[in-house]
């Protein structure tokens, strides 16, 4: 089951959890409201999962492929992992699957603070357009992971700041609409 909390100030290693102390978790509600939608699958069996090809049909994720981010079997390997944690936004929403092994998604708060949000086998995440965002490997070093588009998948982050772009518009809107 995914776990998030509030993460610290410290500038140590990117892999580690980043607990504040005490820690402050985050509730599965608390990262709807952020427009993060998260999935519990069968990654034992993804090639014939029903609920995978359900939420595929449902969401028109018409595109698909695996990356596995490990040393070893990922092309410039060093230069991706610092590109990935830089905080960015996508202008389509960005779907990830992990298949195996375990990372790190980080999302920025409506009060503009860290979210850690733990992924590990069997869980899916999407976050939405325009939501500033990084990703890294934890302290296993080894994620495979299933990444879904609607359409032709476009790569392109847009590092921060990124705030004239519609997809962030919307997405403040949409934050704005979600305050209690």
């Amino acid at each position: 089951m995914v776990e998030a909390w509030y993460m610290d100030e410290s500038q140590e290693d990117q892999r580690a959890p980043h607990r504040q102390r005490p820690n402050r978790a985050v509730s599965l509600e608390q990262l709807r409201r952020l427009g993060v939608v998260y999935r519990r699958l069968d990654a034992d069996n993804y090639e014939t999962d029903p609920c995978l090809k359900e939420i595929r049909r449902a969401e028109n994720y018409s595109w698909m492929d695996i990356v596995t981010i490990q040393k070893d079997k990922l092309p410039n390997y060093e230069e991706k992992i610092k590109t990935f944690y830089e905080e960015h936004l996508h202008l389509d929403d960005e779907i990830r699957y992990i298949l195996e092994g375990s990372g790190y998604f980080d999302v920025r708060d409506k009060d503009d603070k860290w979210i850690r949000i733990s992924m590990e086998k069997g869980d899916m995440i999407t976050l939405p357009a325009g939501i500033y965002h990084r990703f890294t490997l934890d302290e296993n070093n080894y994620v495979k992971a299933m990444r879904l588009f609607v359409g032709e998948p476009v790569w392109t982050a847009y590092n921060r700041p990124a705030d004239d772009f519609p997809a962030r518009k919307q997405y403040m809107k949409f934050l704005a609409e979600e305050a209690p």
